[in-house]
């Protein structure tokens, strides 16, 4: 390679070295679809996202996990989960669950189930003129999306779940880590008294920070492969751009408030409830058996975080009949927005969407 080729290339690699140190909003691509707020309720608000042309009766609800940033339903102008269901015709609400401060530690998943998301659901129901709705959740998003599903109301339309939480002590994933967890939290329940839910909730909130490491500790040899890309690229600026786009979500994540996260270790890690078809909410006597929605299921076989044994076990607790199950190559972030989604995920998912939407 010629010396002033040379030059240039080492000129972009230098500029763009910059730009994703020092301005990486600049590079980001995500977020670009327009939207309404149609409600607000503290940090928790909901969008409305309105399509072109609209073809389906049925609005569709995105539940999100939390911890994560909404720009993981947008990411690319291109390949944006938002805009492919915008472009189908779908009416798309997105439930955005701020971002928790200490003062939020008290909210745990009895507040996010029986509270927010139900005030969330009245407030499209009446932007819509109509009861009935579409969930579509996400990880923990799907757990909402169950649990609120199990409470009994009859005006869900469809269920869509991508990578549900279910048996947590199942083979796979970090489930082995779960099951040490649960030995040693009965442990310390047997024999000292502990009692997860007796402690400061402050004490158990989860930073943004935290999440964001565990996220990509869960799948190492990507992250890693990831920045090595990144520094053999440096020179190419739509490559860089991209890798920008993805860390808007992986280096942007949120905070558990301290009430969640207790739950989570005591009636997800410790008890299993969601595998005994029980919700992760005290004194709560609904079932997952009481769900009867129809039930789309999209597991990915590579899913490090939730394995496709965890989400299986839903298939024997739900009592929906008309149920189908998407399998599909990736991970627990690309079933929702990877490289492949639009074709693997995208296309059969709304197809199955516009058949239960009329």
């Amino acid at each position: 390679m010629r010396p002033a080729a040379l030059s240039e290339l080492g000129r972009r690699s230098w500029t763009n070295a910059r730009d994703r140190l020092l301005q990486p909003a600049s590079l980001s691509q995500a977020g670009r679809t327009p939207f309404d707020i149609i409600h607000r309720n503290d940090i928790v608000s909901v969008r409305a996202y309105s399509p072109a042309q609209r073809r389906h009766a049925v609005p569709l609800v995105l539940v999100p996990p939390l911890a994560v940033n909404m720009l993981i339903y947008d990411l690319f102008p291109q390949r944006s989960l938002v805009g492919h269901l915008l472009e189908a015709g779908f009416a798309v609400y997105m439930i955005d669950w701020g971002r928790p401060t200490p003062r939020h530690n008290h909210w745990n998943f009895a507040h996010y189930v029986q509270t927010l998301l139900p005030e969330a659901l009245a407030a499209i129901r009446k932007t819509e003129g109509q009861q009935r709705l579409g969930l579509h959740g996400w990880s923990m998003g799907a757990i909402f999306a169950n649990c609120y599903a199990a409470l009994g109301d009859p005006d869900i339309a469809h269920l869509t779940l991508l990578g549900p939480p279910c048996d947590y002590h199942a083979p796979g994933g970090v489930n082995w880590q779960n099951r040490l967890i649960s030995r040693q939290m009965q442990q310390l329940q047997k024999l000292a008294g502990f009692q997860i839910h007796a402690t400061r909730k402050r004490y158990w909130r989860a930073p943004g920070w935290a999440n964001s490491l565990m996220f990509k500790l869960a799948s190492p040899a990507g992250t890693l492969r990831g920045y090595t890309q990144l520094l053999r690229n440096l020179h190419d600026r739509e490559f860089v751009q991209n890798h920008a786009t993805h860390a808007a979500f992986l280096e942007d994540m949120v905070a558990y408030p301290g009430g969640l996260m207790q739950d989570v270790v005591q009636f997800l890690l410790t008890e299993n409830r969601l595998a005994q078809g029980r919700l992760p909410i005290a004194d709560c006597e609904a079932s997952l058996s009481q769900v009867q929605a129809p039930l789309l299921m999209i597991l990915g076989q590579q899913d490090p975080i939730i394995s496709p044994a965890s989400s299986a076990r839903l298939l024997e607790l739900l009592s929906s009949q008309d149920r189908t199950v998407l399998k599909v190559p990736g991970g627990h972030m690309s079933i929702v927005s990877g490289s492949s989604a639009p074709s693997t995920i995208w296309e059969p998912m709304t197809a199955w969407l516009a058949e239960r939407s009329a």
